[in-house]
């Protein structure tokens, strides 16, 4: 019975965690630029009692190790807003925050009240050289090449900063759809310390490939991630049912003992 319900309770705890993973893709479903996320399991075998070979390749517990997250690109979406911008090739934006440098791909952008390119929660977007970027008054007729240089009718103004990570996986997510640089997975991804290992993560992409006037929808597909939904809703009856047929045959083998006593 122990080595039933534990490994019923690691199925079901795994199940809900992968319940929530899912849920928050199908929340963020119309985010720009969001990226979905997956589980990752590992099993452990269970082996009989005497010997060394498995009872069974079902029989096992279950443990979920982590979540990973799916960079690929997501749909470009035309908006006509000239300060939309959408990453159609690799790399991600910059963005000043009081925190340190954050980074998105999404390019959902505007001006605050001092001409400053900013994103959605106002903070400021990078040039290359990791300067703000600055509109006068009179600047109009905004125009945003495929490499990222910003012009206006007064000449151009920067280039916005596009960098790309050798291991996209250290990047944590955080609020507003902002990714932060997780310290603890930088050992696995190059070797060294301090801030050279920052400085080795990541690199201005050499050839960016920016669209003006559209946004990066989310790479999350709803249908697949409802079929999920309904996969491990179903999974979880289909545990909690052989549970619950355990409890009965134990209880019929108490009552069937306690007869012969």
């Amino acid at each position: 019975m122990e080595a039933t319900s534990y490994i019923a309770l690691s199925r079901q705890s795994g199940l809900k965690r992968q319940l929530d993973v899912v849920a928050n893709n199908l929340a963020n479903m119309n985010t720009s630029g969001f990226k979905g996320e997956k589980m990752m399991f590992v099993e452990h075998l269970t082996k009989s009692v005497g010997g060394h070979r498995p009872i069974s390749e079902k029989i096992t517990y279950v443990r979920d190790i982590a979540t990973v997250r799916d960079f690929s690109k997501g749909p470009l979406e035309s908006t006509g807003n000239p300060l939309d911008l959408g990453v159609a090739g690799e790399g991600f934006f910059t963005i000043k925050t009081d925190l340190g440098d954050r980074y998105t791909r999404n390019g959902r952008f505007q001006l605050d009240q001092d001409g400053q390119l900013v994103n959605q929660q106002g903070f400021p977007v990078m040039a290359e050289g990791g300067q703000p970027i600055f509109f006068a008054p009179g600047d109009t007729n905004i125009t945003v090449s495929q490499d990222g240089t910003i012009s206006t009718e007064n000449g151009e103004l920067g280039k916005v900063s596009l960098v790309k990570f050798n291991n996209e996986q250290v990047l944590r997510p955080g609020a507003g759809g902002l990714f932060s640089i997780d310290r603890p997975r930088i050992d696995n991804a190059i070797e060294g310390d301090g801030d050279d290992d920052i400085n080795g993560l990541f690199a201005q992409v050499e050839r960016p490939n920016i669209k003006q006037g559209a946004l990066e929808g989310s790479n999350v597909m709803p249908i697949i991630e409802m079929s999920k939904m309904i996969a491990v809703h179903r999974a979880y009856d289909s545990v909690k049912s052989l549970v619950e047929r355990e409890d009965d045959r134990m209880l019929q083998m108490v009552r069937t003992m306690a007869k012969v006593g």
